[in-house]
């Protein structure tokens, strides 16, 4: 098969645990027939070439199936679109739009389909809508697929995202614009014809008769790729060796003459050939016209807009201004751990040295990031008391996923394949039943008390029921309601003395941190978020890393990788592209622990439940924390029940969330994991000062709610339904509303010195979803005289 070898492991991996029959070999002798649901190719191929794959389109069709394509993004600027040959889905990574290699990420992925199968698309979807006041605005779309609405039911596992990649790579495009791209790509070309020309003339012949970047040098006689490899590491350069007698080359935008001069020498001397140095690239093409696109792309205004480097930072510095983020206020986001990114623990993102280096690279030049990985893992075992790590999984929600294949494996090693049956509590995050069901687990709910706390006995009975056949308990630990629970090392011995592991979710880990750990509870694995509990910003929604650890008797099943030698002797096959997962933003957790040390981190654990015990001490009274521990205090984060309201004074959760960004907040997590109420987190980070400014606000918005409750309010017309207030409404001519201005833009002085203004109303999320506008028209489409304002 022509497609990556890291591609085939990760299909192998997702086929297995679903009962998928995975089958490989050439696209032109393949047999479609009616019991095939897909098929993928890669384009161009991984031998660099480009293949016509419109007939076997036709044939993928004709059985009823649908064709994937594992694109190269960079190419597709001069090729042809999958979309115009037949192609249902592209995918790909978004890389060589403007990031580093990073010795394998972060980068952002990405997954077009046709319009057809948007509601079976895995991760986000940003859509268009419109404001309470017709405004154009952005949300994301379609959320009734995701994991935390469907669970076990959900398209896909998919929380953490690449978001501030994909981000980036935007920008890259916005800078560069179509004809930029073009010419980027048209110079990638080039830069490989010319080598495949010059070394032909020293009688190395190339393979691929039609290609982007990437040569495929066959070896003369005798002669072995070790002699080439021998001589390019003279040179610095690193080939790809896919066999003895083959040698793969490829270019990108940064191959110089220079870089180009140096690759002929390598084979000239090895060949004993005097070849003169090439001064400029050659004009010249190895893609026929049919195979050369000719629809237009990116022609909305943005991509064709900014095209010096002023415009271009102003506009990105407009759309920062959009965003409320830590710059600004505390971020109480419950179960997220918005913590401080110090600014030492990112400078190592910034160097070359780590940002240049590819991930199959030899071992002998990434010793540097083989001793952070190293280091850092035996830190994080020593914090969760394991004994082994993996570092593939480049989310929380892949690292669950991970976890529980390890856990499938262990089980098959031991002739127990029927142990398939997933325990998870009723107030689990999506990504678990989500991930459980990716594994090919059967899902089992278990029961939640009136306090919060998972109920021991229905634990134990449906443990009991499912003993021959129970796999795993997925728990987290404290709680998503809040509370350490007590009865932990008991929920443990439960599932062990029914032949169950344990899995730890180990999202809440920063309220674990030097006090106790997934190991000291009886847990057998867990994930870390490294972009929570060790301080790697969250980049709006990523990168993320989600690294498992394993006790004793699970880390021979660790993954392992294709390319690279890792994880256990009989591990299971890759969960990501790179065996080391986003390894580039390894280096912040292993600053930021190295630098906190044991006794830091645990202070850290011990402000992270302080601040949260000061703030449900505080708005006693005021609100109700809907669940404590027995001591009646809460973990990290509390509860705050906002259900009361609806009838008190017919405001929802969702008013009180919106309110808070007049405030100058960004809201706490809204109705999870208890629809109805808002969860808070203000982790270690936040000083005292910033922590009463959030009491304040909510104990002016509970006096707000009185208000509407005593009537002194108009019960529609008021500062929460009508909720945020932008400066656009604010300085209107018009004012029809029952309060002032100042009531609902500043409510509190502070908002004077510092003052955070909303974009957009009140959005329209009915509107959002039956109009969803993804790769779309151009914008001007979507002018507000075309939008007709909603009402609420």
């Amino acid at each position: 098969t022509d497609i990556f070898p890291q591609t085939i492991d990760l299909l192998k991996t997702r086929s297995a645990p679903l009962g998928i029959e995975l089958v490989t070999g050439r696209f032109d002798e393949a047999d479609i027939d009616k019991t095939f649901f897909g098929a993928l190719v890669q384009y161009p191929a991984a031998s660099g070439q480009i293949n016509d794959y419109r007939e076997f389109a036709e044939r993928v069709h004709s059985a009823g199936a649908m064709l994937g394509v594992a694109a190269d993004l960079m190419s597709l600027a001069l090729l042809v679109p999958p979309g115009e040959w037949g192609a249902d889905i592209a995918v790909g990574s978004s890389q060589r739009f403007g990031l580093p290699m990073s010795f394998g990420g972060p980068h952002a992925g990405f997954f077009a389909a046709r319009e057809e199968h948007k509601r079976n698309m895995p991760g986000r979807i940003i859509g268009v809508s419109v404001d309470v006041n017709g405004n154009q605005a952005l949300r994301m779309a379609l959320q009734t697929r995701e994991q935390h609405i469907k669970r076990e039911r959900a398209t896909s596992n998919i929380c953490t995202a690449q978001a501030l990649l994909a981000i980036m790579s935007g920008m890259y495009a916005q800078y560069h614009g179509p004809e930029g791209l073009k010419a980027i790509a048209a110079r990638i070309h080039r830069s490989a014809c010319t080598i495949a020309d010059e070394l032909g003339k020293t009688g190395f012949g190339n393979l691929n008769t039609r290609f982007f970047d990437t040569i495929r040098v066959k070896l003369p006689g005798n002669l072995k790729a070790g002699k080439i490899r021998e001589k390019a590491l003279e040179k610095n350069l690193n080939f790809w060796y896919p066999e003895e007698n083959i040698v793969s080359i490829s270019t990108d935008e940064v191959t110089s003459i220079e870089d180009i001069n140096n690759i002929i020498s390598v084979f000239a001397e090895v060949a004993s050939v005097n070849q003169k140095p090439v001064e400029d690239l050659c004009d010249c093409r190895k893609i026929e016209d049919e195979f050369l696109r000719k629809s237009e792309f990116l022609k909305e205004s943005v991509f064709n807009s900014y095209r010096s480097e002023t415009a271009m930072m102003r506009y990105i510095k407009m759309l920062e201004r959009k965003d409320i983020s830590l710059t600004h206020s505390m971020i109480s986001l419950g179960s997220c751990t918005m913590k401080l990114n110090p600014a030492t623990s990112m400078f190592p993102m910034s160097w070359p040295e780590f940002a240049n280096i590819h991930p199959f690279a030899p071992a002998d030049q990434a010793e540097g990031y083989r001793r952070v990985i190293e280091e850092l893992g035996n830190a994080l075992k020593e914090i969760t008391g394991f004994s082994d790590v993996s570092f593939m999984p480049n989310s929380g929600a892949a690292g669950e996923y991970t976890g529980l294949l390890v856990i499938r494996q262990y089980h098959l090693s031991r002739g127990e394949g029927r142990r398939n049956v997933a325990l998870i509590p009723s107030s689990a995050h999506g990504t678990n039943p989500a991930s459980a069901a990716m594994a090919g687990m059967k899902v089992i709910v278990v029961e939640c008390d009136q306090n919060g706390n998972i109920s021991v006995d229905d634990l134990r009975r449906k443990a009991e029921e499912n003993r021959e056949t129970l796999a795993c308990f997925m728990i987290t630990y404290p709680s998503t309601h809040g509370v350490f629970e007590e009865e932990v090392m008991e929920m443990t011995e439960i599932i062990h003395e029914n032949g169950g592991l344990v899995y730890m979710d180990g999202a809440n880990m920063n309220a674990q941190v030097g006090f106790t750990s997934p190991g000291a509870i009886g847990a057998d694995v867990c994930h870390l978020n490294l972009h929570k509990t060790f301080s790697i910003p969250h980049g709006g929604g990523g990168p993320g890393m989600g690294p498992i650890l394993v006790n004793e008797k699970l880390a021979p099943f660790l993954p392992t990788h294709p390319v690279i030698k890792t994880g256990g002797e009989k591990g299971i096959t890759a969960v990501a592209g790179a065996p080391y997962g986003s390894a580039h933003i390894l280096t912040i957790s292993h600053a930021y622990i190295m630098m906190m040390g044991a006794e830091g981190l645990t202070e850290a654990t011990r402000y992270a439940i302080l601040n949260a015990n000061y703030i449900a001490a505080s708005l006693k009274g005021w609100y109700k924390v809907l669940y404590t521990g027995k001591n009646g205090m809460a973990a990290h984060e509390m509860i705050l029940d906002c259900r009361d309201f609806k009838a008190e004074a017919g405001v929802s959760e969702l008013d009180i969330a919106k309110r808070l960004m007049d405030y100058g907040f960004h809201a706490p997590t809204l109705s999870f994991p208890v629809h109805g109420t808002l969860m808070v987190e203000p982790t270690e980070s936040e000083p005292l000062q910033e922590l009463d400014r959030f009491i304040t606000t909510m104990k002016m918005i509970r006096n707000e709610i009185r208000e509407i409750a005593e009537g002194i309010a108009d019960r529609e017309d008021n500062v929460l339904h009508n909720a945020p207030h932008t400066q656009k409404v604010i300085s209107a001519d018009e004012w029809n509303h029952s309060y002032t201005r100042t009531k609902a833009a500043f409510p509190s002085a502070w908002l004077h010195e510092n003052k955070f203004w909303p974009t957009v109303s009140r959005i329209d999320d009915g509107y959002g979803d039956r109009n969803l506008i993804c790769t779309c028209a151009p914008i001007d489409a979507y002018r507000q005289e075309n939008l007709k304002p909603f009402k609420i």
